[in-house]
């Protein structure tokens, strides 16, 4: 029987260990040596903390074509960087300019902002490195459309899209579809991309990936349901950073047009979307089934 808790945590351990081993001066240098206050800055926004949810997405899609977890670790690995990478800019003066993330002082208090630009930048480009080379996978044409659905995913039309939305939308307010379209966008696109980057480690057909596609969409949103949920009923101890932050700015969500229990509603049905989406897979699915239950249920 399926144990999401265990495979949850497994994972986990298994990217904090590559992550580790990756993020060092000798791992990094390249035609130069790399800079010893980057790597720690690297290492500061990376380690020591988060639910490794992306990296458990892709392996978690790749496991219903039996796809190996150590297979597909790579690419889970790399798209777990571009999430780091996007926490160390979002926490950026310039953008919600937060103090803490993971209980931890972010990474442009614990050094200065040039250094977390700079870091965020290393781990942007170290994801796509990972993903081109032979130990991602064997076929370079599989590793050529990870690299692209990496890149569609965090990109303009993607999560740093979305980010620039929802600056727009603190400037000039948001329709219920615009608040949507932004959150498909900044938290979606990348949880999209994870699952379908695991279906394209197992090889799967159009009709496959459209169903995976399918879910991931659902998921992703109920995913920010959950986040923007918490930003008003959980502690900032509980969530390791500043909570109530979307209404201090003025930030509109779905909660703000729903309400708490709207949202909670709204929450329920989008996890049966995403469960819906998943009846083809039978029991090889149960890993993507719990994951979107406990998008649902955190509490953290």
């Amino acid at each position: 029987m399926y144990d999401f808790s265990a495979d949850m945590r497994d994972c986990a351990t298994e990217i904090e260990v590559a992550l580790g081993n990756l993020l060092s001066t000798a791992k990094l240098s390249g035609p130069g040596p790399a800079a010893e206050r980057l790597v720690a800055a690297m290492r500061h926004g990376s380690l020591a903390g988060g639910k490794r949810l992306r990296p458990l997405l892709v392996r978690q899609a790749a496991a219903i074509f039996a796809v190996p977890t150590a297979r597909a670790l790579t690419a889970g690995l790399a798209v777990e960087l571009v999430h780091c990478y996007s926490l160390i800019h979002d926490d950026l003066p310039a953008m919600d300019d937060d103090d803490l993330r993971r209980g931890r002082p972010t990474v442009h208090k614990a050094f200065d902002e040039a250094t977390a630009i700079l870091a965020g930048d290393a781990l942007l480009t170290e994801a796509f490195a990972l993903l081109a080379a032979p130990d991602c996978h064997p076929d370079p044409a599989i590793r050529i459309a990870l690299v692209a659905e990496l890149a569609r995913g965090a990109g303009g039309g993607g999560m740093v899209g979305g980010q620039m939305r929802d600056i727009e939308g603190e400037q000039g307010g948001f329709s219920g579809d615009d608040i949507s379209t932004m959150q498909a966008m900044k938290t979606g696109a990348l949880i999209r991309a994870s699952v379908r980057m695991g279906a394209l480690l197992g090889g799967a057909d159009a009709r496959g990936l459209a169903v995976l596609t399918a879910y991931a969409e659902a998921a992703g949103r109920a995913f920010q349901l959950a986040d923007d949920i918490l930003d008003v009923t959980a502690s900032a101890a509980a969530m390791g950073k500043a909570t109530g932050k979307d209404a201090e700015m003025g930030k509109q969500t779905l909660v703000t047009t729903l309400g708490v229990e709207g949202a909670r509603q709204h929450l329920n049905e989008t996890v049966s979307t995403a469960l819906s989406a998943l009846r083809t897979f039978g029991p090889k699915a149960d890993g993507l089934r719990a994951t979107a239950r406990y998008f649902a249920s955190r509490e953290h």
